[in-house]
């Protein structure tokens, strides 16, 4: 950890703080410095990592009338339909010697496995391009800490793609909440019960949970050294690549880093973005290499001294103010206990709901008060970049989002309660979860 000095997070961080109590950092996210183009002009952006979420993000760009500028991707295979929808991109297979051959790339869209997003981003930024980067962010705190801090000090328009930070109903339970709606906030449950059982998605023997065994040839298709990346190497198996990397802690935040960053977003922003003081929890199925099961983790905050539980693998329990006729959110949500109700929402803050019923119909709307993205997360992104302005989850919120995330993390693979001090970047009760705080990096894959 000696590369993140305690000088270096005060210069980004007070613990506690708000993002309001940081001038400094905050001068430099809003006034981006990098590749302005005015709001008219045409921006040139590149993906990396072009398959799956990275295809949905460049469909944005181009819906914006933005031009597809180079493609790059590991896999020939899944870049294939991509790259013939963009034929006039240059094509690569590594990011580094593209963003050396391409100055004219204003930003890049970047939807590669998790391990990898923020080595690439921070290459981009330091090559003075724009980033938006598929959420999860990072992949270990320490990363979290360090794109923070470049993207400041660049001062590029950065953004993570949680695709609820720019819709309604996040905005809504923020206004809901500071109007009273439910009273005072109690406590919080949010789940995710979806799971990556069986791990790596396999149906073959032998792969239970642990690295398998059996030889498989890297297919011609793909540069299976830079899918590695960062992470300790191993050999191929199609237990890892494709789609089935997310259950692997080598390359994969699981479902807390997954859904989690989209369903938590809002209720971080209601905990006034602070860090929780400790995080207890039980894990089923734990084992070395890969997320457990199911787990059920609790985050304690010292202000609002309250309890946020994440269920994963499985559901919050049900409200009884919940109508029999009507059900939780599918595959995820949060309910906001109150003194006076609950507000139940979906996976990214989308529908929210009082109950009881008869509060929902007695209470009274408050006036829009938050200013509303415009165009969805990707959209949001482009028009900050070409009007000289932050985006509305650049890195100095989605970092710590993250962050928030990864402890979750630690404490789902530890099994067992953590006590964080966040200014000193450690755990202070159990020593050996501080070594998942910085994850090993192979050598030329330093941030």
């Amino acid at each position: 950890m000696a590369h993140i000095t305690r000088k270096r997070f005060l210069q980004t961080l007070s613990t506690g703080a708000t993002l309001s109590a940081l001038p400094g950092i905050i001068r430099a996210q809003q006034a981006p410095s990098a590749n302005v183009t005015g709001a008219n002009s045409k921006l040139n952006i590149a993906g990396i990592g072009i398959g799956g979420m990275g295809a949905s993000n460049l469909n944005a760009v181009t819906n914006k009338g933005h031009t597809i500028f180079a493609l790059c991707d590991i896999d020939i295979n899944l870049a294939r339909p991509t790259r013939g929808k963009y034929p006039n991109a240059k094509f690569y297979k590594d990011y580094r010697e593209m963003l050396s051959a391409e100055p004219g790339i204003d930003g890049v869209v970047i939807a590669t496995p998790d391990h990898t997003h923020a080595v690439i981003a921070a290459a981009a930024m330091k090559a003075g391009k724009h980033a938006f980067v598929q959420k999860p962010l990072c992949h270990d705190v320490f990363e979290c800490r360090e794109l923070m801090h470049i993207a400041a000090e660049k001062r590029v328009v950065t953004q993570m793609g949680i695709q609820g930070h720019a819709l309604p109903g996040h905005y809504l339970i923020r206004e809901w909440m500071a109007a009273g709606a439910i009273g005072e906030l109690l406590g919080i449950d949010a789940w995710c019960d979806l799971s990556y059982y069986p791990w790596g998605h396999a149906s073959w023997s032998p792969c239970v949970g642990l690295k398998p065994v059996e030889k498989m040839p890297v297919p011609d298709v793909l540069d299976w050294d830079k899918f590695i990346g960062p992470a300790d190497f191993r050999d191929y198996h199609r237990a890892y690549h494709p789609g089935s990397w997310r259950a692997w802690w080598d390359f994969g935040n699981g479902m807390m880093g997954d859904r989690g960053a989209h369903t938590l977003d809002v209720v971080f922003e209601l905990l006034d973005r602070r860090m929780p003081i400790a995080v207890d929890a039980t894990s089923c199925g734990n084992n070395p290499d890969t997320h457990p099961v199911s787990a059920v983790i609790t985050f304690t905050f010292a202000r609002p001294d309250i309890k946020l539980t994440w269920y994963e693998g499985t559901r919050a329990p049900r409200p009884v103010e919940l109508p029999d006729d009507r059900s939780l959110p599918a595959e995820g949500g949060i309910i906001l206990n109150g003194s006076e109700g609950k507000i139940i929402a979906g996976v990214y803050g989308d529908s929210p709901r009082i109950v009881p019923e008869a509060r929902m119909q007695s209470f009274i709307r408050p006036e829009q008060t938050l200013p509303r993205p415009r165009g969805g997360i990707e959209g949001d992104w482009l028009e900050a970049i070409t009007e000289g302005r932050q985006a509305c989850a650049g890195f100095d919120y989605s970092a710590r989002l993250t962050e928030f995330t990864l402890l979750g993390n630690i404490a789902k693979r530890a099994d067992t309660r953590l006590v964080w001090d966040e200014a000193a970047i450690r755990f202070t009760n159990v020593g050996t979860a501080n070594n998942w705080i910085k994850c090993f990096r192979r050598p030329g894959w330093e941030l």
